[in-house]
């Protein structure tokens, strides 16, 4: 997966932030002749609590699309064409950071890497713990604990309803 410039990462979080959201991550997703750029969303907690609404509406990525896209044009950073899509993290929720892994711990996931680790580039198991730079799951397959090296892993979801 494309990787976006840091700093228009920085500027999108911050962007995304003051219209009163978190910014949960992003996928650049190559189709056809085009990139789909996906931005995923999530209601910032504080705001969430004083206004008494969970999770993110249709109008909510509307808002936030139509400003993203102001930003883009102006600095389009991504080559060639792509569709900007807006959403939110939704059930099978991504996991994007470090601090993500964290939150969910307890939680199955689903995870791929770059390489094979193991012999195996899927898992799917509990996520039991986070030490360092290290992501550990239990296997029920294997029957065993194992370690995935975060920089390893190329894309990681929560399986089902989660609970931070």
């Amino acid at each position: 997966m494309k990787k976006l410039n840091p700093v228009l990462q920085t500027r999108l979080a911050k962007l995304i932030h003051s219209m009163g959201y978190e910014f949960v991550g992003y996928e650049l997703i190559p189709q056809a002749r085009k990139v789909i750029f996906r931005i995923y969303i999530d209601r910032d907690q504080g705001v969430a609590s004083s206004v008494g609404v969970v999770g993110v509406t249709l109008d909510d990525c509307s808002r936030v699309s139509y400003q993203v896209s102001a930003m883009m044009d102006v600095e389009d950073p991504i080559p060639g064409k792509y569709l900007l899509e807006v959403s939110s993290p939704g059930i099978d929720r991504p996991l994007f950071k470090l601090q993500d892994y964290r939150k969910y711990i307890g939680n199955n996931v689903k995870i791929r890497l770059y390489a094979p680790l193991y012999q195996r580039r899927q898992y799917r198991g509990m996520l039991i713990r986070v030490e360092g730079e290290n992501i550990y799951l239990w296997m029920d397959d294997m029957k065993q604990e194992i370690t995935l090296p975060f920089s390893a892993i190329e894309k990681a979801n929560v399986i089902g309803n989660a609970s931070p």
